[in-house]
C-alpha cells in the first residue's frame, strides 16, 4: 500500500517539477520576445533573424496552448489580436487631454517664449524642450506595476474610447515595462501613427480593391485604431511615439528627465527631443527640422515647444482648452520641384491605360518620390506637360503623389508635348476610348498579360476569394509557367505543381492550397465580385447577387431585367450581359461551379432578406453594442436599404451608435434628418 502511495507522491513531485520547468520556459520566452520586439520596433536594431523570432513565438504558442493555467493577456502571443470585439466602451480620462495652441511663424514662437519669461517674472532659468509634432491620433495609457492596464483615445478631451484590445497589437508599445524604477501607477500620452510604408501599402491595397483611398496617415491611423477587429489592426502596421508622463508624486523635476526615463522603460521616444535655453536655439531647431523632417518614416506636421521645468508648468497653468506652457508650430504644406525623366504607360486588369510620370527622385513628406500618376490623357493636356519638363509634385492631404503644375520657365527650347500611346504598351493592340469617358482601354481582355494576371490577383484578394499566398508576383509567376491562364485554373493547382514555381516553398504551397479549399465557402456575392466583370465593384456585385439569387439567373439576365434592379444602370447591365455572352467566361464559370464554389445565395442569407428598408438611404455612424458596423451595413443591404457615407437632404435617417461624429450630428439636426438608435433599428428590421 505504502509502495503505491510513494509512487503517487513521486509522480506528483515529477509533475510539479515539469510544470515548474514549463512555467519557467514560458516566462523566459515571453521576456525574450518582449526584448526582441523592443529591439526591432523601437530601437530598429534587431539582434536575431526573423526565423529565430518566429521559432521562439511558435514554441511559446505551443506551450501556452498546452498549459492554459499560465495564460497571460499581455503575452507576446496576444499581439496579433483576435478577429472579434464587441465595440468600445467610453471612459472618462483621469486628467483632461487638452489640445495645443497653434502658431505658423517663428515670430509667434518668439512671442510665446517672451510670454513665458514675463509670466515667470524673476525666474530667468527658462528652458524650452523642442519635440516633433506627430501627425497621428492621441492616446492615453495607464500602467500599473509595470503592466499595461488601459488605453483610451483622446475623444473630446474629457472622455474617450477604451481601445486597449487594439493597442495591445501595436508592437512598439510595451505590454510589460523594462527595468524596475518606474512608478507603481502612471499615465503616458503619445501618438499612434501609421508609418508612410504601411500607409502606402494600405492605399495600394485599397486602390486595387476599388475602395476609396485614405486621405492621409493620420486618418488611416485613427480609423484603424477604431476598427472592431484587432487582427486587422495588427495587420496594418501601426507605430507609436510617446511624449508626456503624468502621475502622482513623479520622481522627476523636468519634462526632459521624464522622457529619458520613459525611454528606459521601453517606450518609443523621438530622438529629435532637444533642451534649449535661447530663442536663437529654437530658431535653429525649427530651420533644421523644416528640412530634415522630410527624411522621416512617419508623418509630422510641425514641432512642439514646452517649458521644461514641471514646477514652472504648474505655475503657468492652463486655459480651459490648452496648457499655457506649451505651443505647437505648424510647417507649411509641402511641395517639391523635380525633373520629369519620361512618361510610361501601364495596363491595368480592366485594360485601362494609366500614364505615369517617372521623376528624378525627390524627398516629399517622408518618402522618396520617383513616380506619380498622371491619370489620363486629359490631365496631361490640362497640365501641358512636355518632355523633360520640371514639374511640381505634391502629396495632396498626404495622399499618393500627384503632379500639380509645370515650371515653364525651365522648359527646354524645342521640347515636345507628351504624346499618349495609341497601342497597348504590352500586347500592342490598338487602344479604344468610349464616348464620354476619359480612359483609353486595351480591348484585348483575354490575351493581354497584365489584364489576365491582374484578374488573377483580384480574384484571390481579401474581399473576394481570400486565397492567401498569391500576390502580384506569384500571380505573374503562375501565369509565366503556364499553370494559371485564367482564374478557374487556380482550382487545378496541387502541391506538386506549385513546387515548380520559383520562391514557392512548402509552407507557402500549403497556405495557398488551404486558401483555395476555404474559398469554396465564400458567399455568392463575393464570387460575383471576384469575376472582374467591368464596372461591377463590391456594392454592385451584392446588388446583382441578391437580386438574381443564382449564377444561372445572373448569366441569363437581359439588359432590361438587370436595369430593373435598384441602382443598376444601362452601362453596368450591358457590361454584365456582354461578359456572360463570351464563351470563355461561360467556361470559367462552369469550371468554378465544378470546383465547388458557391453559385447561389445561401438559404440563410435568403431568410435574412427583406424589403423593410427598400428605397431608404441610410448613414451609419458611431460605435455599436450588439453588432459591428460592417454587420449593420450588411443588414441594411439585406433589407433593401442603401448605405451612404454622407448626410444630405436625400438621407432618410441616420443610424447612430455611441460616439457619433459631432459634424454628422450637427448636419443631421440642421437638415432635420431623423436619428435612430440601435434598439430602434433592430425593431425596424424585425430582430
Amino acid at each position: 500500500m505504502f509502495g503505491v502511495w510513494d509512487k503517487i507522491v513521486n509522480f506528483v513531485k515529477k509533475l510539479e517539477y515539469c510544470m515548474d520547468i514549463f512555467e519557467s520556459e514560458i516566462k523566459h520566452l515571453r521576456d525574450e520576445l518582449n526584448k526582441h520586439n523592443y529591439n526591432y520596433y523601437v530601437l530598429n536594431a534587431p539582434t536575431i533573424s526573423d526565423k529565430e523570432f518566429d521559432d521562439m513565438m511558435k514554441r511559446l504558442e505551443e506551450l501556452e496552448a498546452a498549459h492554459k493555467e499560465f495564460a497571460d493577456p499581455l503575452s507576446p502571443t496576444m499581439r496579433v489580436g483576435s478577429d472579434l470585439t464587441q465595440g468600445f466602451v467610453q471612459v472618462e480620462h483621469e486628467r483632461p487631454m487638452l489640445s495645443l495652441s497653434n502658431t505658423y511663424s517663428i515670430g509667434e514662437v518668439e512671442d510665446f517664449i517672451r510670454r513665458m519669461k514675463s509670466a515667470l517674472q524673476g525666474d530667468s532659468n527658462l528652458e524650452i524642450v523642442g519635440e516633433m509634432k506627430f501627425d497621428g491620433t492621441s492616446i492615453s495609457i495607464i500602467y500599473e506595476h509595470g503592466r499595461m492596464m488601459r488605453a483610451v483615445t483622446r475623444g473630446d478631451g474629457v472622455r474617450g474610447d477604451d481601445v486597449t484590445v487594439n493597442v495591445k497589437t501595436i508592437r512598439s508599445i510595451p505590454l510589460v515595462l523594462h527595468g524596475n524604477d518606474y512608478p507603481e501607477r502612471f499615465e503616458v500620452r503619445g501618438e499612434i501613427l501609421m508609418p508612410w510604408k504601411s500607409f502606402d501599402a494600405l492605399n495600394k491595397e485599397r486602390e486595387y480593391n476599388e475602395e476609396p483611398l485614405l486621405a492621409n496617415p493620420r486618418n488611416a491611423a485613427a480609423g484603424t485604431l477604431k476598427t472592431l477587429n484587432p487582427a486587422e489592426v495588427s495587420r496594418r502596421g501601426l507605430d507609436a511615439y510617446f511624449y508626456y508622463l503624468l502621475g502622482d508624486n513623479l520622481p522627476f523635476k523636468t519634462h526632459y528627465e521624464s522622457l529619458m526615463a520613459m525611454k528606459r522603460w521601453g517606450f518609443k521616444v523621438s530622438d529629435a527631443v532637444r533642451v534649449m535655453a535661447t530663442v536663437e536655439e529654437v530658431k535653429q531647431f525649427i530651420d533644421y527640422w523644416d528640412v530634415e523632417r522630410k527624411k522621416l518614416e512617419i508623418a509630422t506636421d510641425g514641432l512642439v515647444f514646452k517649458v521644461n521645468d514641471f514646477q514652472q508648468q504648474r505655475f503657468l497653468g492652463s486655459t480651459a482648452k490648452s496648457p499655457r506652457w506649451a505651443i505647437a508650430y505648424k510647417f507649411q504644406a509641402e511641395q517639391a520641384l523635380t525633373k520629369l525623366k519620361f512618361v510610361s504607360f501601364e495596363t491595368g486588369r480592366m485594360g485601362v491605360i494609366t500614364p505615369v510620370a517617372n521623376l528624378e527622385p525627390v524627398l516629399l513628406s517622408g518618402t522618396v518620390v520617383k513616380r506619380a500618376s498622371l491619370h489620363n490623357e486629359d490631365i496631361i493636356r490640362q497640365l501641358d506637360i512636355h518632355d523633360g519638363d520640371y514639374v511640381y509634385v505634391e502629396k495632396g492631404g498626404e495622399i499618393i503623389p500627384k503632379i500639380v503644375g509645370v515650371d515653364k520657365s525651365k522648359r527646354q527650347e524645342g521640347s515636345r508635348p507628351v504624346e499618349f500611346v495609341k497601342n497597348c504598351p504590352v500586347c500592342g493592340t490598338p487602344l479604344v476610348r468610349n464616348e464620354g469617358e476619359a480612359a483609353w482601354i486595351c480591348p484585348n481582355r483575354y490575351g493581354c498579360r497584365p489584364q489576365i494576371t491582374g484578374k488573377i490577383e483580384h480574384f484571390v484578394g481579401r474581399k473576394m476569394m481570400n486565397i492567401d499566398g498569391i500576390g502580384e508576383e506569384t500571380a505573374e509567376q503562375l501565369y509565366a509557367v503556364g499553370l494559371v491562364k485564367n482564374v478557374a485554373d487556380i482550382y487545378d493547382l496541387t502541391d506538386d505543381k506549385l513546387t515548380i514555381v520559383g520562391r514557392i516553398g512548402e509552407l507557402t504551397s500549403r497556405r495557398i492550397l488551404r486558401g483555395i479549399e476555404a474559398s469554396k465557402s465564400v458567399p455568392f456575392e463575393r464570387v460575383v465580385y471576384a469575376l472582374s466583370i467591368p464596372n461591377v465593384g463590391e456594392t454592385v456585385a451584392k446588388k446583382l447577387a441578391f437580386a438574381t439569387a443564382t449564377m444561372e439567373n445572373l448569366m441569363n439576365s437581359t439588359v432590361e431585367e438587370l436595369t430593373s434592379i435598384d441602382e443598376i444602370g444601362e452601362i453596368i447591365a450591358e457590361n454584365v450581359v456582354a461578359f456572360f455572352k463570351e464563351p470563355r467566361n461561360q467556361e470559367i464559370v462552369r469550371r468554378l461551379n465544378a470546383a465547388g464554389l458557391q453559385m447561389a445565395v445561401s438559404e440563410e442569407a435568403k431568410a435574412a432578406m427583406s424589403d423593410k428598408l427598400a428605397g431608404k438611404s441610410i448613414v451609419i455612424s458611431g460605435v455599436f453594442e450588439h453588432h459591428s458596423r460592417d454587420e449593420y451595413k450588411k443588414m441594411i443591404e439585406m433589407n433593401g436599404g442603401k448605405n451612404v457615407s454622407s448626410i444630405s437632404k436625400k438621407t432618410d435617417f441616420v443610424f447612430a451608435g455611441a460616439n457619433m461624429g459631432p459634424s454628422k450630428l450637427e448636419k443631421a439636426k440642421s437638415l432635420r434628418i431623423p436619428i435612430i438608435g440601435e434598439d430602434e433599428f433592430l425593431k425596424m428590421i424585425g430582430q
